[in-house]
């Protein structure tokens, strides 16, 4: 039976590629046994309770063996038949290639670019730990699962998987395992053409134990290897040798089998290898009867952790609370909003950076169970809890994560805590360093992970370090991934506005903070939850005035120049154009207008300032790099003043 599991995977994992005449059949027809001996023999996970906080979580890194793991899961009983299996990869289905985060369906999140999934399992490790150590009590494992990851050569070849190993490695994440599908192909041929090193000394060198099977084609040592590492004292790496497109004599070990369907005549060959009926989408129901099995011993895990938990809810009445709390996300907005002593800032000027630090020491007071870091920049973005302590191999209560110099893995690894469960996590580097970070930022909107990006330094006011780390265009790239919010903030409390939208909406959010000090006492307010509100309005005005973080006082102090001048103007702070642009029709026109010409001042790249200018308005902005000088002189120089705003207006205006 297991041989016969092991080959229906095959078969109906080349049966859907070939049906939709796209995906790749190769990698499921050689890790069908890894995939048999973890999603069957040894994980733990109950498709009955899909949700179960206690679950060991599998990603699948090499997103693109999706066919095998919808073929998996539909074997264990998890809501997939035969008839979404043959709609693979089409309009509206629940099977796509590449599927991001589908938790319900076991899809714990299963990665299109290639290394992603490795740092996501970094994070649900770190998670795991986390929780482990304020929960669990003697007798009581609330928290004490495993995770998995599965990758391939591509995997490891991507730059994301030695930043998130070499991390998992120093933090001594004992529960992690990784199997490394060892097949020696890629697109374009073999591994032999790119990639020679020794990836056992490599993870060894990281601090990992290496298991390495002789044969990934036979499951049951894959399955050993697996208990070996349940025992290990570091996270652990499994090689696995195996044949790309293993079952068909005319592709298996060639580049062809990874991203092309077999052909018909070839897959009844298979078929016929294998002895499995001839019949399309066929399934022994003695397979079923087969994994069925396996996956009642996990229920009944399920059924002891839920009883276990009725204990501890007796014994430790005010930890089961906070359990309970800690794994609900909902948090609601307008409550939150009504403690005065987050909108509590002083009138003296502060860099907004600062305010964010503010804001992130007063809500971990709030929120226990807000955790976060930098990479290696936490005194420059504010980002320390205070009397939080570091999260290390020797301490897992700590609150302040620290990264290193890893932007791209830490925001992965975030997306890893966040898909987790029971943790609110953000991180933190400069702005201009978001371009490390935008494959696993767009994943974050993608999967509708709420992680918060604290991202410093948002302009030319970083000043004297130059061109290379003042942002220019790095705004209107993030402005660009649907889903996702970014704040400028003017001030501390469009800050804490920020802060608790990112916090309340359950979407991933980037705070842009600057590193100079900007007035407090501007007359901002709450309505930054709405994106953008009008701050000083005008009857019949002659002109609309909108700007963003440190540019709103520049539109504040050309307004009372225009006003010298009798010229009317309204003036808006849009710290956030993704909330404005939800707001209603009516609400959006009471704030800018149909009619009136718009002028906006934003010390970055104009783009995204066009939508709400139009033709006829006026973008003042910076599309070019910057230059290594003081501050003061870059927004002189660049004419991000108000004296440039009051000359665009009159301008205009005549």
């Amino acid at each position: 039976m297991q041989d016969q599991t092991i080959n229906t995977i095959r078969v109906l994992s080349a049966e859907m590629v070939q049906k939709a005449n796209s995906g790749h059949p190769g990698a499921p027809m050689g890790m069908a046994p890894i995939a048999h001996a973890l999603w069957i023999k040894h994980a733990v996970h109950d498709p009955h309770n899909p949700l179960w906080e206690n679950r060991d979580r599998i990603v699948l890194s090499s997103g693109h063996a999706s066919a095998m793991l919808y073929t998996v899961l539909h074997l264990c009983g998890y809501p997939y038949s035969l008839e979404d299996l043959k709609s693979f990869r089409q309009y509206g289905s629940i099977t796509p290639g590449h599927p991001e985060k589908d938790v319900e369906r076991g899809v714990e999140i299963t990665t299109g670019p290639l290394g992603q999934g490795i740092a996501n399992a970094v994070g649900m490790a770190i998670a795991e730990t986390m929780l482990a150590a304020k929960f669990n009590k003697p007798g009581f494992d609330v928290v004490n699962h495993r995770t998995y990851a599965l990758c391939g050569d591509g995997c490891l070849m991507e730059g994301i998987s030695a930043e998130a190993c070499s991390l998992a490695g120093t933090l001594k994440l004992s529960k992690l395992t990784l199997l490394y599908d060892s097949n020696n192909i890629t697109i374009e041929g073999s591994t032999e053409l790119t990639f020679k090193e020794d990836v056992a000394k490599r993870f060894e060198s990281y601090g990992w134990e290496v298991i390495s099977v002789d044969d990934g084609n036979d499951s049951n040592k894959v399955l050993e290897a697996l208990k070996k590492a349940d025992n290990s004292t570091k996270p652990t790496l499994i090689i696995c040798p195996t044949v790309i497109g293993y079952g068909s004599e005319k592709k298996q070990g060639s580049a062809s089998a990874h991203g092309e369907p077999l052909g018909e005549e070839e897959l009844q060959n298979v078929k016929n290898r294998f002895g499995l009926s001839s019949e399309s989408f066929h399934v022994d129901g003695k397979v079923y009867d087969y994994v069925h099995e396996q996956m009642s011993l996990n229920h009944a895990q399920y059924e002891s952790w839920t009883m276990m938990m009725q204990a501890y809810s007796k014994e430790f009445p005010e930890l089961f609370k906070e359990w309970t709390e800690w794994n609900n996300s909902q948090v609601n907005l307008e409550a939150l909003s009504k403690d005065e002593s987050l909108w509590d800032f002083s009138e003296k000027p502060s860099a907004t950076r600062a305010d964010s630090g503010v804001m992130i020491n007063r809500l971990a007071n709030v929120f226990p169970n807000l955790v976060g870091g930098s990479a290696d920049l936490a005194p420059s973005n504010k980002t320390a809890i205070k009397d939080g302590g570091s999260y290390s191999a020797e301490n897992r209560s700590g609150r302040n994560l620290h990264f290193g110099i890893r932007e791209h893995a830490m925001a992965a690894i975030c997306n890893g805590i966040a898909a987790h469960g029971g943790l609110k996590v953000f991180c933190a580097t400069f702005l201009v360093f978001s371009d490390y970070m935008k494959a696993s930022m767009r994943l974050s909107a993608l999967m509708k992970l709420p992680v918060t990006y604290v991202l410093t330094h948002d302009s030319i006011g970083v000043g004297e370090d130059g061109e290379t780390h003042q942002p220019i265009e790095h705004l209107a790239m993030l402005r660009g991934i649907p889903g996702m919010h970014v704040f400028r903030p003017a001030d501390g409390r469009e800050t804490a506005s920020a802060w608790l939208c990112a916090l309340a909406l359950g979407k991933p959010t980037c705070l842009a903070l600057t590193r100079q000090n900007v007035p407090n006492d501007l007359p901002t307010s709450q309505y930054a939850f709405k994106g953008a509100y009008v701050i000083k309005d005008a009857s019949t005005p002659d002109v609309v005035l909108i700007a963003s973080g440190s540019e709103l006082q520049c539109i504040v102090e050309a307004e009372k120049t225009l006003s010298e001048q009798g010229i009317k103007a309204k003036t808006v702070s849009m710290p956030c154009m993704e909330l404005f642009l939800q707001q209603p029709e009516a609400y959006r026109a009471s704030v800018i207008g149909k009619d009136t010409p718009v002028v906006s001042i934003e010390a970055a790249a104009t783009m995204p300032w066009y939508r709400f200018v139009g033709r006829d308005g006026v973008a003042i902005g910076i599309d070019h790099f910057g230059a290594s000088s003081p501050a003061n002189v870059l927004f002189e120089k660049y004419g991000i003043t108000a004296g440039n705003v009051v000359e665009k207006v009159l301008s205009l205006v005549k």
